[in-house]
């Protein structure tokens, strides 16, 4: 892929990080997404996901691009455990979301929903809590990521690229959260697409089920960047690796929480008061401590060496 040499000439790299959920929800995601890694994930010899690690820059790839790397069971718990393969890479700083072919990800896999179409309630749910599992992974890893969206994403392949922290799209990428038009809602994606669209702009497309362009992603926050094509976005995409491989990691890593934090909260008493301790306990760390004596003594801090 011309984004893994890309990386390799600006000498970057990258990996994934808080949910909107609540501590409940959270501890069943992490049992569903250990129960989904160890007993779903299919021989080393699966090429539905490739991995690969660029400096400090890890690539989880969808590579099914003959079904537009639609949506199945095995799918789902192949990115799981890319996800923590690129989070237990003690080197990986950044995690890069990318797909092979001409779609980004056209939602679900239309076997898998004949497979579905006649499960329990209780089955449906054990299904669904698999999806959730994966979605709450990538939001919540403690590492930036970024999503590289080149062609179409629909139903839950929009869902993947609210949950990373950062998305980039080519002008050619589209969009479209399709589920109404099935009698069904998106409801495992909603939370990570609202954060990142607003309720308004949710109450459009959610509703209408239709299609828009990068353009219109870029205007209601689903994407940062838009660009003119494939080298255009790897080229941004190392770009925005490179800015993040100068923060601090554990800097980066807390910026998170602090979002997590501080979003959606009263601006009051009690969140500056949580702020403040937030940034005495940063200021005391020993990566708050590097930081600041390398930029008084004009080097290079710790983790650029």
């Amino acid at each position: 892929m011309l984004l893994a040499q890309t990386l390799r000439n600006s000498n970057v790299a990258l990996t994934l990080g808080p949910s909107p959920l609540g501590e409940g929800s959270k501890a069943r995601l992490c049992l569903t997404l250990e129960r989904i890694i160890l007993t779903k994930v299919p021989p080393k010899s699966s090429t539905k996901v490739l991995v690969t690690f660029v400096g400090h820059v890890g690539t989880i790839t969808l590579n099914n691009a003959d079904k537009h790397n639609a949506f199945d069971d095995v799918l789902i718990a192949e990115i799981s455990a890319a996800i923590q393969e690129c989070n237990r890479s003690m080197s990986t700083r950044v995690i890069v979301l990318a797909a092979a072919g001409k779609s980004f990800s056209a939602g679900a896999d239309l076997n898998w929903m004949q497979r579905i179409a006649d499960y329990t309630q209780e089955e449906n749910e054990e299904d669904a809590m698999a999806l959730a599992a994966l979605m709450g992974a990538l939001h919540g890893t403690r590492k930036p990521t970024i999503a590289r969206v080149q062609g179409a994403a629909f139903g839950g392949g929009v869902g993947l690229v609210a949950c990373c922290d950062m998305a980039v799209g080519t002008v050619n990428a589209s969009f479209c959260l399709s589920e109404t038009k099935l009698g069904l809602v998106p409801a495992v994606i909603s939370p990570y697409v609202i954060a990142a669209i607003g309720e308004r702009a949710a109450h459009r497309y959610f509703l209408t089920a239709e299609k828009f362009s990068a353009a219109e992603a870029h205007r209601i926050g689903l994407l940062h960047e838009v660009v003119t094509d494939e080298a255009a976005l790897d080229a941004k995409i190392a770009e925005m690796a490179a800015a993040l491989c100068l923060a601090g990691p554990k800097a980066i890593e807390e910026a998170k929480k602090l979002i997590a934090l501080v979003a959606h909260q009263p601006i009051d008493e009690t969140l500056q008061s949580e702020t403040a301790e937030f940034i005495a306990r940063i200021r005391g760390s020993r990566e708050g401590r590097e930081g600041v004596t390398a930029f008084l003594e004009k080097r290079k801090p710790s983790w650029l060496e």
